[in-house]
């Protein structure tokens, strides 16, 4: 079977492996297709040590399963997310599953980006889901990444008339602003929903898929306090979701809140920024990030797509056979393309 291998940053190469072969606990699917993930890119650019695992937005069909698997069955098409946590250490006691040893080392075997997949039994346990036949494999393969979306959203103190900002209107930010407005939906809240970016596109795909307001990315920066300031009675924004890295951003999205709000910190910083603590301080405002998901998120998440009340089906942009993994990764480097799809089919005579 052919899988993407990453060797180093600069070795990375589409290689034939064997398929993995399962124990009585397991599964081995056969996969579908497997999209791209920000965090991906990431490893390579900040040139990660070998082993790194690519690829687990994935969605695929069960093509054998072990002797004491009963909760699945051969031919079931399923989403497998690549974290597990214990369920059992300090981190998962307290709600904290990402933070858990077991969920940073766990994985699925050998990756997304593979023609097969071995699931290993802690993920046929919690991971894994059986993808309704009314979603395509391309929904279905955004259930782990609006599950990380679902996670923060549920993580965001939210009251009702609260006024929200998505800081970066990429594949992410796009989730997350329609998780937000779902999920608060479902809380019975009424919350104002608005998305930054630099690039027209998105910002009009933003409104497509429900945003209240969109503005293109300030230089200054007070810019977008400015430019909420008549929205919100001259407050700011109850709450800021940062979907991007960087100072400016960092800084513009803290001004931006009013007192008392919240900076959610949802995207990797490879560089430090400065800011003042007293200005923490003196206007109450809280700092919170989230890594991850939970395996509850991945089923609400799974539900979310199903009920269309997330839509994604315009966010993907390319659609690209695993041979062109170093095409489509050059895309997504140079902001070319919003999401990468690899379309993915094993053989079927295993």
């Amino acid at each position: 079977m052919k899988a993407v291998i990453y060797h180093a940053h600069d070795h990375i190469a589409i290689e034939q492996l064997p398929v993995p072969a399962i124990n009585d606990h397991e599964l081995l699917v056969r996969v579908h297709g497997c999209g791209l993930c920000g965090s991906d890119i990431l490893k390579i650019t900040r040139q990660a040590p070998a082993p790194v695992i690519l690829g687990h937005e994935l969605v695929g069909t069960i093509i054998a399963q072990g002797r004491a698997v009963d909760t699945f069955h051969v031919g079931e098409r399923v989403v497998v997310a690549h974290h597990v946590p214990c369920g059992e250490c300090h981190y998962c006691r307290r709600g904290n599953v990402s933070m858990c040893a077991s969920f940073k080392t766990s994985n699925i075997d050998p990756c997304g980006l593979a023609e097969y997949i071995r699931v290993p039994a802690p993920h046929v346990q919690q991971a894994t889901l059986v993808l309704p036949s009314t979603l395509s494999d391309e929904e279905g393969s955004f259930t782990e990444p609006l599950a990380c979306c679902v996670r923060a959203v549920r993580r965001t103190p939210l009251h009702d008339g609260d006024t929200l900002l998505v800081m970066g209107l990429g594949s992410i930010g796009l989730l997350m602003l329609q998780a937000i407005k779902a999920l608060s939906k479902r809380a019975g809240l009424n919350c104002q929903v608005y998305g930054v970016d630099l690039l027209d596109e998105r910002l009009q795909l933003a409104r497509t898929l429900g945003a209240d307001e969109v503005f293109h990315a300030p230089s200054e920066p007070e810019g977008l306090h400015t430019l909420l300031s008549p929205l919100t009675a001259g407050r700011g924004a109850d709450a800021v979701l940062l979907t991007v890295p960087g100072m400016q951003p960092f800084q513009q999205g803290l001004a931006s809140l009013r007192a008392g709000g919240a900076l959610h910190i949802f995207a990797a910083h490879a560089d430090t920024v400065p800011f003042a603590p007293e200005l923490v301080y003196q206007r109450e405002l809280t700092l919170l990030s989230t890594y991850s998901s939970s395996p509850e998120d991945l089923r609400i998440a799974l539900d979310l797509l199903n009920t269309r009340e997330v839509r994604v089906a315009k966010i993907i942009s390319h659609r690209l056979p695993l041979e062109r993994f170093h095409e489509g990764l050059r895309l997504m480097q140079q902001r070319s393309a919003l999401k990468i799809f690899f379309q993915i089919a094993g053989e079927t005579n295993v």
